[in-house]
């Protein structure tokens, strides 16, 4: 069975395997990203997280359709390069931190139902092969390259300060999320969008339960 005719396999793949590449060179920076945050924010976020993890389950008959998770993806990722951007331009102060925190909370909450999408898109155990090896690999390529470009930082360029390697390290992150975002745009056929239908059809007898 091949995938949905909304989304293009191979490109899709490329999305995901960029998208992880993110988030593995971006995973340790996050951690000095938030060193302003009281555990209390912690706490309130967690909460914060649940909730709106809860909120999107509620809307799963609604936003499981392609249309919703082209546009929700879109938001994300533009969340995530607003987040980089800030750290590109702001102090590393209280303000900065809350605001990349938040963006990571809202991303989180739609982690899952981004993933159903993702099952129910590709459809072939083949293809989700391929995508769960493709994001394992950007992932493992993302956390080497963080590393390689810290040790690179601090014995080449001498910036052994956290915070300036992180900063630096941003100019890296900004560059991949444009791609990531081209790569997004490119892994949908657009035009099949608006007239797909939901991706789980609602058996007749359970819209109530």
């Amino acid at each position: 069975m091949g995938a949905h005719p909304a989304i293009r396999p191979a490109a899709f793949i490329r999305y995901k395997f960029l998208n992880s590449l993110f988030l593995g060179l971006s995973v340790g920076a996050v951690f000095v990203l938030y060193t302003p945050l009281s555990p209390a924010v912690f706490s309130a976020g967690g909460i914060g997280l649940a909730l709106g993890t809860l909120i999107v389950a509620t809307q799963y008959r609604r936003i499981l359709a392609p249309s919703w998770f082209f546009r929700l993806s879109l938001g994300v990722e533009l969340v995530t390069l607003s987040g980089v951007a800030a750290v590109l331009l702001l102090p590393l102060e209280l303000p900065l931190a809350l605001f990349v925190y938040l963006g990571y909370q809202v991303t989180f909450s739609l982690g899952n139902y981004l993933v159903r999408c993702e099952t129910l898109l590709m459809v072939s155990v083949e293809q989700l092969r391929k995508l769960d090896v493709a994001k394992q690999a950007g992932y493992l390529l993302g956390m080497g390259g963080a590393w390689a470009v810290y040790a690179g930082l601090e014995q080449f360029a001498a910036i052994e300060g956290r915070v300036e390697q992180v900063i630096s390290l941003h100019w890296v992150l900004a560059v991949v999320e444009v791609l990531v975002l081209v790569a997004l745009w490119r892994a949908f056929n657009r035009d099949q969008l608006a007239n797909s239908a939901p991706l789980i059809r609602e058996e007749p007898g359970l819209a109530a339960d």
